[in-house]
């Protein structure tokens, strides 16, 4: 069986932080901590999707494999299913991972969890989540909640809807979404044909448009939230954490 195939979408025109990817963390661009982490993690062959001819460069000249798409598309996931095709036109690879590129402090185990999910023929998409330890994150917008519930001695369950408002309601564990996919090949490619869906045009979460479209979400649950970068304070958090 072909191994996974991890893709890192990246781009430069973010509006919080523009240029992220290529943000100095500790001597070295952002985009290469990621790839770093997703090489170590060691579950298959990895590239970057790159909207920028600069973030190309970064990755070829530090030995990493890249693919230059089409910095008009509207997605991360539609920038790793055009990386897909130009990476693996025959379809031998039929897991696809969606790695962001700004998790600066990825542990390469937080990237084999997913993979767990994705032993369950049940789902047509991996993802994972982390419990919320703190009051702010909880009622953050920028923090996606998921709706699932683990028993006892679960390490899986079905994502029934996220929100960037605490979900469900009553006593018990929030969880986070972490932002890393596991895709069957053919879920991916189906989905970049949908239509922004109602619930995700409202929420701003395209996961949604997966689940009002039939699609099943499997979560596997992680002990800690690896730590995103999309503003400025973060970057100078991920400086801190990772010695810079």
């Amino acid at each position: 069986m072909m191994p996974p195939l991890v893709v890192i979408p990246a781009r430069l025109a973010s509006t919080r932080l523009p240029g992220k990817p290529l943000a100095d963390i500790a001597g070295q661009p952002m985009i290469l901590h990621v790839l770093d982490a997703a090489l170590r993690a060691d579950i298959g062959p990895v590239a970057v999707a790159a909207a920028d001819p600069e973030i190309c460069d970064i990755v070829t000249n530090a030995g990493g494999q890249a693919v230059l798409t089409d910095a008009d598309l509207p997605s991360g996931s539609d920038r790793v299913w055009q990386a897909v095709q130009t990476l693996d036109p025959d379809g031998r690879h039929n897991t696809i991972i969606n790695l962001q590129g700004d998790l600066p402090t990825l542990e390469p185990a937080t990237l084999r969890a997913v993979l767990t999910t994705m032993d369950h023929a049940a789902y047509d998409i991996g993802t994972l989540v982390a419990p919320i330890t703190m009051e702010e994150e909880k009622i953050a917008p920028s923090v996606v909640k998921v709706a699932c519930h683990f028993g006892p001695t679960t390490e899986h369950a079905p994502a029934l809807y996220f929100s960037r408002q605490p979900i469900p309601w009553g006593q018990g564990t929030f969880w986070h979404h972490v932002g890393i996919y596991g895709w069957r090949r053919e879920a991916l490619a189906r989905f970049v044909q949908l239509p922004p869906s109602g619930l995700e045009t409202r929420e701003s979460l395209e996961q949604l448009r997966a689940l009002e479209n039939g699609m099943r979400i499997g979560c596997s649950r992680i002990a800690i939230a690896p730590f995103g970068v999309d503003t400025p304070q973060d970057l100078e958090r991920a400086r801190r954490l990772l010695g810079a």
